[in-house]
């Protein structure tokens, strides 16, 4: 049996719990998602250094689920946009069962292995891709589909996965063995295991998203000032990065169209946006590196 179906004998009367009782074990079995995450350190950081170069060569960010695994995949390929300006078409969502199966199961959807890899097929996978493939079992046909489909097509294929030699762990290139063990309700891996994946993810993409020069020191700087929440956060982030008046930053962002990055460097080296966006392009979009390109 896999470790994810396995029963916790500990928790046998969870019916009979009081609310106090459910609440800690519920939390308390979370924290085993964090341990499985630190022991999956070394694959983690394996994994960004093999796709950063592929990404930053125009290659995609495709994550392939079923379920909730599906979902969260969905959610940090869609989160990447308004954080850090990633273009949508370089963040592909694909789930077992199409857009029908984000609210309601389809029936067989996950247990077909060709529809796994016609999906992905349509999207055109390239060398430079990295696909994530995601599954607590590590064994979901559909998820095996598409990683056959993306191995024939030279992209990177990332295994993130609960149980230890699952099958999908062997074909890919990569495997992150996130290792949670049973769960509270016994199979349900929306719990602790999923919790693991999200935070493998989000560890993932966002560490790719640093390398790509999207964060400067520790600030989101290319992000899509797309409501009045972020538009101020994109003149708090400029006048704190520049070293200005909040009035001094919503000005120069206004003149850059609210693009951070190109409104620091015009501030920081006092440049006009024309020239500051020029800088940038010849850093690689790094802030650190035309700021020091026009102080030499």
């Amino acid at each position: 049996m896999l470790t994810t179906e396995q029963m916790r004998q500990e928790h046998a009367n969870l019916d009979l719990y009081s609310n106090a009782d459910l609440v800690n074990a519920f939390i308390k079995d979370q924290l085993n998602a964090v341990n499985a995450v630190q022991d999956a350190r070394s694959s983690l950081c394996e994994v960004i250094d093999a796709a950063v170069p592929r990404i930053a060569a125009g290659g995609r960010l495709i994550y392939v689920g079923a379920g909730t695994s599906g979902r969260l995949g969905l959610l940090d390929s869609v989160e990447l946009y308004p954080t850090f300006s990633w273009d949508r078409s370089r963040s592909i969502a694909l789930m077992a069962g199409g857009d029908t199966a984000l609210y309601e199961a389809v029936e067989g959807a996950e247990d077909d292995v060709a529809a796994g890899s016609s999906d992905l097929s349509l999207h055109l996978p390239t060398a430079n891709d990295v696909v994530f493939l995601i599954a607590a079992s590590g064994r979901t046909p559909y998820v095996i589909g598409a990683c056959q489909r993306a191995r024939e097509s030279g992209s990177l294929t990332v295994a993130i996965v609960n149980n230890g030699e699952a099958p999908i762990s062997v074909i890919a290139e990569h495997a992150i063995v996130l290792s949670t063990g049973p769960e509270v309700i016994s199979g349900s891996t929306r719990l602790k295991a999923g919790t693991a994946q999200k935070i493998a993810l989000n560890t993932l993409s966002s560490a790719i998203m640093v390398r790509l020069h999207k964060v400067y020191g520790n600030l989101m700087v290319d992000l899509k000032a797309t409501n009045e929440k972020l538009i101020q956060r994109a003149i708090n982030l400029t006048a704190f990065s520049a070293g200005v008046e909040i009035e001094e930053a919503r000005t120069m962002l206004e003149r850059c169209q609210f693009q951070i990055k190109v409104a620091i460097v015009a501030l920081k080296c006092e440049v006009e946006p024309i020239v500051a966006q020029a800088l940038l392009n010849e850093a690689q979009g790094s802030i650190r590196a035309a700021i020091e390109k026009q102080n030499n």
